[in-house]
Parts: C-alpha cells; sequence; structure tokens
C-alpha cells in the first residue's frame, strides 16, 4: 500500500499523487554510457545527458559549454580562448602539455583522444552529449579516473532526404554558417554531410602593445558519413572529418611583484593592481581584457581524423569493430608573463597523430546482458617551444619532446539480474601501457652577457639544460562492483564500488636539470557511490541523486621541484587525497502549465589533498583540490507558446553558480576565482516551412570571472585568464524535409 513521504515517492512511482491529476508524457532519455542503448533508468551511475534540441538551442559550441547542463564539473581555459581541462567532482588534471592525457576521458563516436591538445575543437551536427561522473575504467579504460565525456554525432538515416541551414550574425563582428544534409542513397545505403563556419573578425582583447585587438577566429569544419547496411545482419558506418582554424590566443591578465617608485602609501604588492615585474612594467586600468602582450597571437590547427565501426548480428551476440584514427598540428603563442617584455614567451608547436582499435562482443539472456573486449591503439606526440627570455634571463630556449605511447587492454562487464528486481553488476579491466619519451631542454645562449641560466660565456654554442630518453611500463587493474534495485519501472536505487587508473608520464615543461623530467607515476581513485534516479508522469518529473566518496591516491598535480638551478613546478604525486559530495539533478514539466520547462542541478563537495612540498616550501594536509567549487548550481527554465497556425514562441533563460575555488595545488589566493553567476537567454519564434528565427545572448551580466591563474612571483610576474565577455547575436535557420 503506497502512503504519503519519501518511501513511497521511490516505491510507488508517484502513483499516490496520479489521481486528479494531469499526466504528463516524459520521454525516455537514451545513452550509451555502457556501451550499448539503454534508457538512463537502467543505468547505475550518475550520468548527465544533453540532447540534440538543447544544444543547438543553447548554442554548445565547445566542450566548455558543457558546465552549464549539470553541477560539479568544471572545464576550465588554461590560455584564453583554448586549452580547455575538464574537471569532474575535483578530479582533473592541472595541466595544458600536449604530452599528458586528460583525466576525464574524452570520446567523439567512440573514439578516445588521447591528448590535451585535442580538446580544442568546434562542436557541431550533434546526436548528443553524456558526462558520466565517477571512474569508467571498466568500459572505458585508462585516463579515466574522473569520468567520461561522450560526443555523439549524428549519423546518417534512411527516414527520407533532411538538411538544415542556419546562419548568424553576433558581436565582436561575428559570422556563423552551419548546415546538414541527410540523403537515403538506396534501401542501404545513406549519406549525411555538415559543416560549420566561424569568422570571428573583432577579438575580446585590446592588444595596446600592436594597436589592435586580438582573439579573432576563422574557423571551418566539415564532416561526411557514410551508413551501409546490406543485410538486416551487418552495418558499416563510415565518417570522416576536417577541422582548419586560423585563429588567434587571447591574452592573459597581468599582475606583478613589486611596488613601484612613488606608488601610494596602501598599495598592497603583490595582489594589487599597479604593481610592477622586474622590468618596471605596470598594468594599472582595471580591465581584464586589455594588455599589452608581445607573443604573436597566431592559433593555427589542422586536422583529420577517420572513424569505422562495423556491426554484425551473429545471432546469439553482436560484434562490434571502432577504428579512429587522428592526425592534428597546431602551432600557437603565450604570453606567460602578460606584458610587453620578452621574458617568459612561448611559441608551441605540436604535431599528434594516433590510431585506435576496439573489438567487443555484447549479448544478452533471460537473465543476464553481457559485453567482453579488447582495445588497443597508438599514440605519437611531437611537441617543441620556443622560448623567448631575452629581457629576463638574456637568453632563449628550446624545449623539445617526442612521445610514444602503447597501450593494450581486456575487458568484460556482466550485469546479472539473480531476482525480479535486483542486479549485480560486475566489470574487470585489465591494461598494459608503455610511454617511450625523448625530450629536453637547451639554452641557446644567443645574447651577451652569458645567459643566466646556463652560465657560460658569450658566444657558446647551445647548452643541454636537460635531457631523457626513457620509457615506463604500466600494467594496472580496473572494476567494478554494484548493485541496482527497481522496485518498480520508473524508479532505480543504486550502489557501486569502482577503481579508475590514470596513467603515468612525463613533464613536458621548461627543466633547468635531468632530474627535474622524471617521470611521474600513475593516479589511482576508488569510487563509493549511492544514488537514486526516478521517473514521475503523473507530476511530470524526472528526478536523480547520488553521494559519493573518492578514495584517491598518488594524485597527479604540480609540485615544487629544486633540483636544478631555479626552483620549478612540475608534474609530480601527492600520495593521497579525500573527495566526497552530492550530485542531484531535477526536470520538470508541471502538468497544469503547458509549455514550461524547468530545469535544475546541485553539486555539493568537499575536497581535502594531502601534504605535498611546492614552490613555497611544505604545504600541509588539508588544502583544497583546484577547480573543486564547494557548491555548484545551474537552472533554466523555457516556456513555449502556440501564437498562430504553425507559430511557436519559445523563451528560455539558464544560470549557473560556482562557490569560490582554487586554480592550484598550493591554493593561492593570488590566482583564486571568486564566486559568480553566469546568464544565458534565447528568444525564438518557429515560422511555417520550418522557418525560426531566434535572438540569444551568452553571459548577459557581463560577469568577470578567473578560469586559470598562473603565479611566477619568483619571476616578479603572474597571471589570470578570464572567461569570455557578454556576447549576443541572431541567427536564421530553415529545415528541409
Amino acid at each position: 500500500m503506497c502512503g504519503a513521504g519519501a518511501a513511497s515517492l521511490v516505491l510507488c512511482g508517484g502513483a499516490a499523487w496520479a489521481a486528479d491529476t494531469a499526466t504528463v508524457e516524459i520521454e525516455a532519455i537514451t545513452v550509451t554510457a555502457q556501451k550499448r542503448t539503454q534508457d538512463t533508468l537502467d543505468v547505475g551511475l550518475n550520468v548527465a545527458v544533453v540532447g540534440a534540441q538543447d544544444l543547438q538551442d543553447r548554442r554548445v559550441g565547445q566542450v566548455s559549454d558543457l558546465v552549464a547542463f549539470t553541477p560539479n564539473v568544471d572545464i576550465k581555459e588554461n590560455m584564453p580562448g583554448i586549452l580547455p581541462v575538464v574537471t569532474i567532482r575535483g578530479v582533473g588534471l592541472n595541466d595544458f602539455s600536449a604530452t599528458n592525457n586528460p583525466s576525464a576521458g574524452v570520446y567523439v563516436d567512440e573514439v578516445y583522444l588521447s591528448s590535451l591538445a585535442l580538446m580544442n575543437f568546434d562542436l557541431f551536427d550533434l546526436e548528443r552529449m553524456e558526462a558520466l561522473k565517477g571512474p569508467q575504467g571498466t568500459l572505458y579504460g585508462r585516463n579515466s579516473t574522473a569520468g567520461a565525456i561522450n560526443i555523439v554525432t549524428a549519423k546518417p538515416s534512411f527516414g527520407g532526404l533532411q538538411g538544415r541551414l542556419a546562419a548568424g550574425y553576433g558581436n565582436y563582428r561575428t559570422s556563423e554558417l552551419e548546415g546538414m544534409i541527410n540523403i537515403p542513397v538506396s534501401d542501404t545505403l545513406a549519406l549525411r554531410f555538415a559543416g560549420k563556419g566561424v569568422k570571428q573578425s573583432e577579438g575580446f582583447f585590446d592588444n595596446r602593445l600592436i594597436g589592435r585587438d586580438i582573439g579573432r577566429r576563422e574557423v571551418g569544419l566539415v564532416r561526411g558519413q557514410a551508413l551501409w547496411a546490406p543485410t538486416d545482419k551487418f552495418e558499416a558506418l563510415v565518417k570522416l572529418e576536417v577541422q582548419k582554424s586560423r585563429s588567434e590566443v587571447g591574452g592573459p591578465e597581468f599582475f606583478g611583484l613589486l611596488k613601484p617608485p612613488g606608488a601610494p602609501a596602501g598599495l598592497v604588492c603583490p595582489g594589487s593592481s599597479g604593481c610592477m615585474d622586474f622590468k618596471g612594467y605596470t598594468d594599472t586600468d582595471g580591465d581584464p581584457f586589455a594588455g599589452e602582450w608581445s607573443v604573436d597571437p597566431t592559433y593555427d590547427v589542422d586536422q583529420r581524423a577517420a572513424t569505422v565501426r562495423l556491426t554484425y548480428d551473429l545471432g546469439w551476440a553482436d560484434l562490434t569493430s571502432v577504428t579512429g584514427y587522428v592526425d592534428f598540428k597546431r602551432q600557437w603563442g603565450a604570453d606567460t608573463d602578460g606584458g610587453p617584455y620578452r621574458q617568459t614567451d612561448f611559441v608551441e608547436r605540436d604535431k599528434i597523430s594516433q590510431i585506435s582499435q576496439e573489438l567487443r562482443l555484447s549479448g544478452a539472456t533471460e537473465a543476464t546482458d553481457w559485453i567482453v573486449g579488447v582495445f588497443a591503439s597508438r599514440d605519437r606526440v611531437r611537441m617543441t617551444y620556443d622560448g623567448s627570455l631575452q629581457d629576463l634571463f638574456n637568453t632563449k630556449l628550446l624545449t623539445f619532446t617526442d612521445q610514444t605511447s602503447k597501450s593494450a587492454a581486456v575487458f568484460g562487464n556482466l550485469e546479472w539480474r539473480f531476482a525480479p528486481t535486483l542486479s549485480l553488476v560486475t566489470g574487470l579491466r585489465y591494461t598494459w601501457e608503455k610511454k617511450a619519451n625523448v625530450g629536453g631542454d637547451l639554452d641557446l645562449v644567443s645574447n651577451c652577457p652569458a645567459s643566466f641560466l646556463s652560465l657560460v660565456p658569450c658566444g657558446a654554442g647551445p647548452v643541454t639544460l636537460a635531457y631523457i630518453d626513457t620509457t615506463i611500463d604500466d600494467t594496472n587493474w580496473s572494476w567494478k562492483l554494484g548493485l541496482n534495485w527497481k522496485p518498480n519501472p520508473t524508479t532505480l536505487v543504486y550502489g557501486s564500488i569502482s577503481q579508475g587508473v590514470k596513467s603515468g608520464g612525463f613533464f613536458s615543461g621548461v627543466a633547468t636539470t635531468t632530474a627535474q623530467l622524471q617521470p611521474y607515476q600513475p593516479e589511482t581513485l576508488i569510487d563509493y557511490e549511492v544514488g537514486v534516479k526516478q521517473r514521475l508522469s503523473s507530476l511530470g518529473l524526472s528526478w536523480s541523486g547520488s553521494v559519493f566518496y573518492y578514495d584517491y591516491s598518488d594524485v597527479q598535480t604540480f609540485i615544487r621541484d629544486t633540483s636544478g638551478g631555479l626552483p620549478i613546478q612540475r608534474l609530480g604525486n601527492v600520495d593521497e587525497a579525500k573527495i566526497y559530495g552530492l550530485d542531484l539533478d531535477a526536470m520538470w514539466s508541471p502538468p497544469d502549465l503547458p509549455g514550461l520547462e524547468l530545469t535544475a542541478g546541485l553539486g555539493l563537495l568537499k575536497t581535502e589533498l594531502g601534504a605535498f612540498a611546492s614552490s613555497n616550501g611544505p604545504v600541509a594536509k588539508g588544502n583544497k583540490m583546484p577547480d573543486a567549487p564547494e557548491v555548484s548550481f545551474m537552472v533554466s527554465a523555457a516556456y513555449s507558446v502556440e501564437l498562430g497556425e504553425n507559430t511557436t514562441g519559445r523563451f528560455q533563460i539558464d544560470g549557473r553558480y560556482a562557490d569560490d575555488m582554487f586554480k592550484d595545488a598550493i591554493n593561492d589566493p593570488l590566482i583564486a576565482t571568486a564566486s559568480y553567476w553566469v546568464w544565458n537567454a534565447r528568444a525564438s519564434l518557429a515560422l511555417p516551412n520550418d522557418w525560426e528565427v531566434a535572438v540569444w545572448g551568452k553571459n548577459l551580466a557581463d560577469e568577470q570571472y578567473v578560469t586559470q591563474g598562473v603565479n611566477n612571483l619568483p619571476l616578479g610576474v603572474g597571471f589570470r585568464v578570464y572567461g569570455a565577455p557578454r556576447t549576443f547575436g541572431f541567427t536564421v535557420s530553415k529545415a528541409f524535409q
């Protein structure tokens, strides 16, 4: 018998409220989080899903836009407009090197992106995005201690000729054009072509040194897919993509170490606007989007990618093969002193190639769903960056890395329904990985008197400051044990324990001795989690909640290294960290208010980092993890109304809140982020014949908030990176079918 209260809500699925109440049909949300198509109510993990229409309406153009849809996720840009790093529930990698792997695995159509450099791409013509929270080592493998992000592109279909064309214009002289066409060539062959172009002719940033704005964008992307289904048992999907960018990097906000001569008595340095560097430079305008930057802002990218997915129905099981290939080249510059002098200016060039192959067999019986598979990959990263240090150290540097990684794994997952409402979930993965790295740093000693770094005589040739030629091997186990309980068809209660591992690697930054290039170790995370999901049609409500506790060991983060002539911050390991928190999400379409859709999400997070050594000396246990706000919140509201025959108006607004957070493990207040809100809105008019006109705005309040910062005050400088300012514009689109 159903009564009132929380227990009846879970056990009875809202039946107690059904009487005299209109019922709202709640569409089931489909995901492939467990490498098979499922309703989210059958998936015992916390997964946030954003569908194609929401992605389009809320102008999700890059991976970093996912933060607007789910709490306890932070995605920051290490330099203005580029180098996004994903942190989920406080777990992320505070680095931007192309040789490093993200802690949150990013997958595009089931193909893993092996390098942080590959995260910076525009999104278009998508079916959905999924954010899986917590370690996903069993099915997704290495480098998913934080979780995984699945990006699923829209596929060809046999449902008829379809197309869409959209054009728009916004402030900062931004033009956009996007289109797609789906062509069913025959009963067995369908094609889909899509493309996107963005031209932003005015950047967000005013560079007073060169007398013009920077941060301009010119991006073009094209995708072609072919789906061939000659029989009802076999299907082949081939995808080819090309991306080309001729854009610019923005400039960071400068802050200095020293109080200038004649400065007001109340000026506190470091930390205040008006403090100067060792060259006497100050920036007092208070505008984080204006400065004097000496680096060429060019950001050029050329990428080609291919994916082949084959499926065959064996009768008793499905055989799936996924092959992925990426070829990527990039050049970009970073003014890490934030000022007009060549103190720590760098120009980086990256070449990345990766190939991966996954083969899996999956099937189901009356009581089980199972999957077994093997995975292999190889990626090579070649990176150089030229360091212009003439005005500080009287020299130039050349840093170089050539890293090859090979990985292989075997995995299995079994879900056993041992009782009508209970299922046991077990998963296991064994991974082998090998990384070979050749790299180092050269002092080019280009000026006189002698370079401060190498202290060699004037006129000497290049001097090797650091060099490494080393290979590391690692084997590890990832696993999961879970229990799912479905007391009724619209409710899932689950609990699980799972372990994920992120592989070790090599620091590829500036080093002054070989000891600073020694590899860091793998990190391991064990997640203890319980959660509830429910869909209540009588209330028009879907909600989910989970609580979790992380036992985190050998945490990869920046540590102090004083083994060389200059102390540096390099990637290393901290013994331990503890993380616990809560995720809560809800979607509500009130039955008595048709056309209204409300969404909200709340994230609570507590983090504690173990003791470690830093550039400021020993740090005691108790610091907070970087990029881990204790409270995060997101909310959205949308209302649709019929305005006439075949005409619909729609208005939506969404906002996200992030609490104060630190940007490094030291918990440096100079580069911390204060709490902030970001609000976005869109109004659209759907007209006859599938036309739509929309106006939109992002960061409507023009909130200024820090996404990243670096404190290099031993060198007299530091910088902060800010989120994008207010943008707005309009879009006109036409669908064809």
